[in-house]
């Protein structure tokens, strides 16, 4: 064995690869915000809103209209109707007089509705019929409707309708339109009061009631007292459903099993009547319509009366003419406990 070590062997050299510098770019700075804008008020209504509006004023002058009916919580723009002849047609239907005020101020006319949460459609219906009792629209009008959610100032639905042209409206415009021996005020503050006892109850608990208004001597005849009557006794001033007290009673007493009766001038005859039964008679009642509607139905088959019915379940207000439902209200909340 020899002292020689052995020759040491180079591994081979790898060839080197290039590897790329990849340089980081830093992300552009965020353009600075912009001024945030206001909501809820009138003056801070968004682009798209104004378009909108501006677009259903122009479909307005080519639909040749009579009206243009705005149904909102909130005052229109009045600086977008200022130099536009479409302006002399618009209505505003409000609940507010202090906004009803400044509009007529500017010029439009204006009409009071309640203020309770009616959804669009139902806005709509009761601003309509509203504008027919007061005269402002009446049969064969074209009115291009705008309204938008409850207690929202925006306005998001367009809807044109010819006044009296299907069924529904048709039937509605018979009751608003009911003859001269109704007061419209009286219709009025009974439709109030109707909307009202759907809405809030009695001390926050659900109730139903029926009110019957004019033909008073049929009526009478065709129903009978369940109980003793609250309103007999006091002087018809003292008893008109125009004066703000005898509403408030008339809240009281819708605990009372029956209808109350009510004169086409206002005065209130009597609560607690049982009417007519509907066995005996034909009607032809909705599925799903209990005794108080059966009842309303009936008595308005049988005499020349309006008949105004309050749901205890849902808090709608039904409307009957000559046997017939005429129009039916639905409100999107109830405040009760």
């Amino acid at each position: 064995m020899s002292g020689k070590s052995e020759p040491s062997v180079k591994p081979p050299s790898l060839p080197q690869i290039p590897v790329a510098k990849a340089t980081l770019r830093e992300d552009p700075p965020a353009p600075a915000p912009g001024p945030s804008r206001p909501k809820g008020s009138r003056r801070s209504l968004t682009e798209s809103y104004l378009a909108f509006l501006k677009d259903a004023l122009v479909l307005a002058r080519h639909l040749q209209v009579d009206h243009v009916l705005y149904a909102s919580d909130a005052p229109p723009p009045i600086e977008l109707l200022a130099r536009r002849p479409v302006k002399k047609l618009v209505v505003v239907a409000t609940h507010s007089e202090k906004i009803a005020a400044s509009c007529e101020e500017e010029g439009l006319r204006t009409v009071l509705v309640p203020g309770y949460a009616f959804d669009r459609f139902e806005k709509i219906k009761v601003a309509l019929a509203a504008c027919v009792s007061g005269h402002l629209m009446e049969n064969g009008d074209r009115v291009l409707c705008l309204a938008g959610p409850p207690h929202a100032a925006a306005i998001n639905t367009c809807l044109f309708t010819h006044i009296g042209e299907d069924s529904e409206e048709q039937a509605a415009l018979s009751v608003l339109g009911a003859g001269q021996e109704f007061a419209p005020q009286v219709l009025e503050a009974v439709l109030n009061i109707a909307l009202s006892i759907g809405h809030e109850g009695f001390e926050g608990s659900p109730v139903g009631t029926i009110f019957v208004v004019g033909d008073c001597t049929t009526v009478m005849e065709k129903s009978r007292q369940l109980t003793l009557n609250p309103f007999q006794g006091y002087s018809e001033d003292e008893r008109n459903i125009l004066d703000p007290r005898v509403r408030e009673a008339i809240k009281n007493f819708c605990l009372l099993d029956g209808s109350f009766v009510i004169r086409e001038d206002g005065v209130v005859l009597a609560a607690g009547r049982y009417l007519q039964s509907a066995r005996d008679l034909d009607i032809d009642l909705p599925l799903g319509l209990g005794t108080r509607n059966a009842a309303a139905m009936a008595v308005t088959k049988v005499s020349r009366a309006i008949a105004f019915v309050v749901s205890k379940t849902s808090g709608a207000v039904r409307i009957y003419k000559n046997g017939e439902l005429a129009l039916e209200l639905k409100q999107s909340r109830r405040r009760l406990s």
